[in-house]
């Protein structure tokens, strides 16, 4: 059921906000030349995927997690889109795909091995990543990977229909303040 949802929602989704991606993508174009950005993350079961987000940090930064960027590496462009979430959008692509859900785990990089060892023995890559969940409208990101797996582990324990909807409702309303850019 939820799967279905996921694919009727990013679908939706997608034609409502066609209009708004393509002016960000131009507007990108003039922002860092490469409004795009794609990156191998840490799928379900373990396998990699690739996800896309409109880019928020200029193209040479480090492909490193959120938390242990560069702050200076993020545009102005990208703090709104960050701030807005709007840097999201692309990944709706994702959910259609099958590679993501809309609620989910966040999807993590393959080098961020304490995450991926305390969500492998919670069991928390048998469910796709995704765009939202509870950590995310909680302010919880990946710098306290302990707590992130704890904090999947309660979500995906319930999680149903009215999960679910709230996730996404507090999402889009502005719960959560994103993935953490660490400040010098």
């Amino acid at each position: 059921m939820l799967r279905f949802l996921d694919m009727v929602l990013a679908g939706f989704g997608l034609l409502v906000a066609l209009p708004l991606m393509v002016v960000l993508f131009l507007i990108g174009l003039f922002d860092t030349g490469a409004p795009l950005f794609r990156q191998t993350r840490v799928g379900r079961h373990q396998k990699p995927f690739t996800l896309v987000k409109f880019r928020t940090m200029r193209p040479d930064t480090q492909s490193v997690a959120t938390h242990l960027a560069n702050p200076a590496a993020v545009t102005p462009l990208g703090a709104f889109l960050r701030r807005t979430k709007l840097d999201e959008l692309p990944q709706l692509w994702n959910v259609l795909k099958g590679d993501m859900s809309l609620v989910g785990p966040r999807p993590c990089l393959s080098n961020q091995t304490e995450l991926i060892e305390e969500r492998a023995a919670r069991g928390v890559f048998a469910a796709r990543p995704g765009i939202t969940g509870l950590a995310q409208i909680n302010g919880i990101d990946m710098s306290t990977p302990t707590l992130l797996a704890e904090t999947d582990t309660r979500m995906l324990q319930s999680l149903g229909l009215s999960a679910y909807f709230t996730y996404i409702i507090k999402t889009v309303t502005g719960a959560g303040r994103g993935d953490r850019i660490r400040q010098d």
